[in-house]
């Protein structure tokens, strides 16, 4: 591929809801740009950015993929991005290095919720966008419909710069509305002309009203507008360009993918009202408690910020990158500011989906890929030794919905935790940890779906087979009431017995006090030496459980009295008196169970509020209020079981049509319901 300097270069991201033609449409640019020879279809699994083998299966975007073509005298970085909400991280990582997003709105069905949602996030960006109407050669397709939703759900600054040309299949060009001219497509092959007669007072009108949202933009040139001159098409292009950068327009094209129609006029655009990374704000890196601006400064010193690690089990671990600043060249050498690693980029390459073209040099602002760094992962900034510079690090939501996970054989387990580890690296939005209360190796991620992909992944690259199983609450047993019991240890052997006896007295602490121990021997019942010892115990049986089998917390401890031998007593014997005399105490103390409570805040639409609150109540939320929480949507805070929450992410998205979303946090325990306690008893019965 030619080398292309920063002010040639266009990253864009292809985003929106799953089903509306991004990896359609990035194949369509593909192949009107001659970077691939034929179309591939997602129903066959042939496209270039849909190569994985679960994509293929699914027909599903499930990670993003860059495929960069030329075109007049430029180069688009396009990043195809998952449009299913479970894959959101893989959108995040994507708009945090492109400097256009352009939003894929299928005509037929419209506005949907994960556009909504991508919007949201581009927006507290900054990011520019510009939005692709597809789909227009399909039936029930509207132009008109979709617009009308997109100024309604994103307001001011949504600007058409086409009109369709004929409607559903007799769909055939587009009205260029800055240039008054049609552009009529025929076997893929486009001629322009004039506007139709039927549409020209349409086309006027729309045209009149576009001219008057860009000089607006421009004091100069609405001056002259006033006065009655013309701007060029020169000038409210430039204008036009302005205001994308500064993301206060947001042009809407519009044609089909499948037909490829009007997907030349989409790259056009893209290359001439599109963003340069010279054209965007530079980039704040701290330098140790110093905050310093980068610009792409192709002459700079080369700095490198990390957003893709592709994991792959015959090539090793494949980086993906953009350079921030200066131009790197093959086997340069830069440090891991997070790691202090030094890594030498043995292989410049640029990706085409899953291919890679080796390149010589990457220069600021350009996207590109090396294998086989030995200490980098995503998020990572790489810069020259001696300047120790960072990019704040991404700080995505946490996860929503977890597996416990269990290998299949003792085969499985040695390789789990490696493996486990390589996918982390790659999708940070996996979180994998162990909950050491239930023994369970959990696998986290933002959706049932997520999750899934994930250990088919874990099987296909690294050969590690896992079962799953639902994940167990970590209830905790505390007590209501005061008793006291003995506990004698006595065994007699051959040689030295074993003798301790301790009377233990328990009594309830407040809620989170946690464990209390009293010395309260006198006299020598039990000498000095051996006290720690019945703690110990004591210690030991809260851990490994009460009555219902769970550890105990939140309980004060006396030691009253006790007896010893002078030959056989020992600390192993008073650890076991201590032990059993806590035992026997609890039982008599009125033991209650404890399940933890979590601080859960759901944003919901707000003409859903109702079924949400409602869907809590029946979950026993204790809802502690609401507020607005921006256009049209209202935050709910409550406090709900977490034994409630194991499917909430699947539920909730049921329950609003993916519209809500939530973050979920620990909060504390507190008393399970009596009429519950017979229902856990009987799944810790089963899980054992």
């Amino acid at each position: 591929m030619t080398r292309f300097s920063s002010a040639e270069i266009r990253n864009v991201a292809l985003v929106g809801h799953g089903g509306a033609g991004k990896t359609t449409l990035a194949e369509a640019l593909l192949h009107r740009a001659g970077a691939i020879d034929r179309l591939g279809r997602v129903d066959d699994g042939t496209t270039v950015c849909d190569h994985e083998p679960e994509e293929q299966r699914r027909h599903l975007s499930l990670s993003l993929a860059v495929a960069p073509f030329e075109w007049k005298g430029h180069k688009v970085n396009l990043v195809d991005t998952p449009g299913y909400a479970d894959f959101m991280g893989e959108v995040r990582a994507a708009l945090r290095v492109v400097d256009l997003a352009v939003f894929v709105v299928s005509a037929v069905d419209g506005v949907e919720v994960q556009t909504e949602a991508i919007w949201r996030e581009a927006e507290r960006l900054g990011l520019p966008r510009m939005i692709f109407v597809n789909k227009l050669d399909r039936e029930r397709a509207s132009f008109t419909r979709t617009l009308d939703q997109l100024r309604d759900r994103f307001g001011a600054g949504i600007a058409p710069l086409e009109l369709p040309i004929g409607e559903e299949a007799a769909f055939h060009g587009v009205a260029d509305l800055l240039t008054d001219t049609a552009y009529l497509y025929t076997d893929g092959q486009v001629a322009t002309g004039p506007i139709p007669d039927e549409m020209e007072a349409l086309e006027h009108q729309v045209h009149d009203n576009l001219v008057e949202g860009i000089v607006v933009a421009d004091d100069a040139l609405l001056e002259g507008y006033l006065e009655g001159q013309v701007p060029s098409f020169e000038q409210l292009e430039h204008t036009l360009a302005v205001g994308v950068d500064e993301a206060s327009v947001f042009p809407v094209v519009c044609g089909s993918a499948t037909a490829e129609v009007a997907i030349d006029r989409l790259a056009d655009f893209i290359c001439e009202i599109g963003p340069s990374p010279l054209d965007r704000p530079p980039v704040t890196v701290t330098a140790g408690d110093v905050q310093v601006d980068v610009t792409p400064d192709e002459t700079a010193d080369p700095l490198v910020t990390v957003f893709k690690t592709i994991a792959d089990p015959y090539v090793g671990r494949i980086t993906l990158f953009k350079v921030l600043s200066g131009t790197l060249h093959v086997d340069d050498h830069l440090v891991n500011a997070r790691s202090g690693a030094d890594e030498r980029l043995h292989g410049l390459a640029l990706m085409r989906g899953k291919e890679q073209v080796p390149a010589s040099e990457i220069p600021a602002g350009d996207l590109g890929a090396v294998a086989k760094l030995t200490d980098t992962v995503t998020g990572d900034t790489l810069a020259p030794k001696g300047r120790p510079v960072a990019l704040p690090r991404p700080d995505d939501p946490p996860p929503s919905y977890s597996v416990a996970v269990v290998p299949h054989t003792q085969a499985d387990d040695d390789k789990l935790a490696t493996a486990l580890h390589r996918i982390t690296d790659e999708d940070p939005s996996i979180h994998v940890s162990r909950n050491d209360e239930t023994h369970q190796t959990l696998v986290s991620g933002a959706g049932d779906t997520h999750v899934a992909v994930t250990l088919e992944r874990l099987e296909r690259r690294f050969g590690v087979h896992v079962d799953t199983e639902d994940v167990r609450v970590a209830y905790r047993e505390t007590i209501s009431g005061t008793a006291e019991a003995e506990g004698k240890y006595k065994k007699q052997t051959g040689g030295h017995g074993q003798f301790g006896l301790a009377e233990i007295r328990v009594a309830p602490l407040d809620r989170g006090a946690g464990f209390e121990f009293v010395d309260k021997i006198v006299g020598g019942a039990i000498p000095r030496q051996f006290i720690p010892a019945v703690q110990k115990g004591v210690e030991e049986a809260m851990s490994h459980g009460g009555v219902f089998g769970y550890p105990v917390v939140d309980v004060q401890v006396s030691c009253l009295d006790g007896k010893y031998h002078s030959v056989d007593s020992s600390e192993m014997s008073f650890k076991m008196a201590g032990r059993l005399g806590f035992r026997a105490a609890i039982a008599k103390a009125s033991p209650v169970l404890l399940e933890p409570i979590s601080q859960l805040t759901v944003t919901v639409p707000s003409e859903l509020q109702g079924d949400v609150l409602g869907d809590l109540n029946a979950r026993r939320g204790r809802v502690q209020g609401t507020e607005a929480a921006g256009v049209g949507e209202h935050d709910i805070h409550a406090l709900v079981p977490t034994a409630e929450l194991l499917r909430y992410a699947i539920d909730l998205r049921s329950l609003t049509g993916g519209r809500g979303r939530f973050t979920v946090e620990p909060a504390h325990y507190d008393q399970l319901p009596a009429h519950l306690v017979d229902h856990v008893k009987r799944d810790v019965h089963e899980a054992e």
